[in-house]
């Protein structure tokens, strides 16, 4: 019997993938608005009736879509911090951005597409509400957050100033090398990073 249930689970958790890169695939070669549902669920392989078991609608979707994106990308660059952990707790939130910047560099669809249609309900439901389960992003944040000598007013506000911060500074160099590339704009992002971090401490 449980291994029918586990092969169920395994056979739906394949279905919402499907899904999900189909629309990726969809929304940053056609266009948000001009992807339709039938769009999707036909180059996902299922039928309509399915994605209302995942998405409630097309932004439902979207907004799953952007959290997923944006976890592999956190969860990656927490994995390439293994190692690194005796550095001063500031350098160790460079080296996450730093690693998320180069991440993003190298997909700059997905920085096109994610930069249009990030929201507070994107941040909230992946990071502020997430599950604390083992392996999740919330949890790996706040065990993140944990090694941290010092104190911060609020973690969740502060990580969304940063990752806020990074967006808008990166979308043009990235994109369109403006106001110039995304190398020599590193510098001032990092500067700005520490002066938020600090900003947050608890006195």
């Amino acid at each position: 019997m449980e291994k029918t249930v586990g092969k169920a689970e395994l056979n739906k958790q394949k279905k919402k993938s499907s899904l999900l890169d189909s629309a990726y695939s969809l929304f940053t070669l056609k266009g948000f608005n001009d992807t339709s549902i039938s769009d999707i669920v036909r180059q996902a392989g299922v039928a309509k009736g399915t994605f209302y078991l995942y998405f409630n609608d097309k932004f439902d979707l979207r907004n799953k879509l952007i959290a997923s994106q944006g976890e592999r990308i956190f969860m990656a660059a927490i994995s390439d911090l293994s190692g690194r952990e005796d550095l001063p707790f500031e350098e160790q939130v460079i080296f996450l951005v730093d690693t998320i910047l180069d991440r993003l560099a190298a997909e700059p669809m997905l920085v096109s597409f994610m930069s249009k249609h990030l929201s507070w309900g994107v941040f909230r439901n992946s990071l502020i509400d997430g599950s604390s389960s083992p392996g999740s992003v919330r949890k790996a944040y706040e065990e993140f957050m944990a090694r941290s000598p010092v104190q911060y007013k609020d973690p969740d506000i502060l990580l969304y100033m940063i990752l806020e911060f990074i967006s808008g500074a990166s979308y043009n160099a990235i994109l369109y090398d403006q106001p110039c590339p995304l190398a020599e704009l590193k510098p001032h992002m990092y500067d700005g990073i520490r002066a938020i971090l600090r900003s947050a401490e608890v006195k």
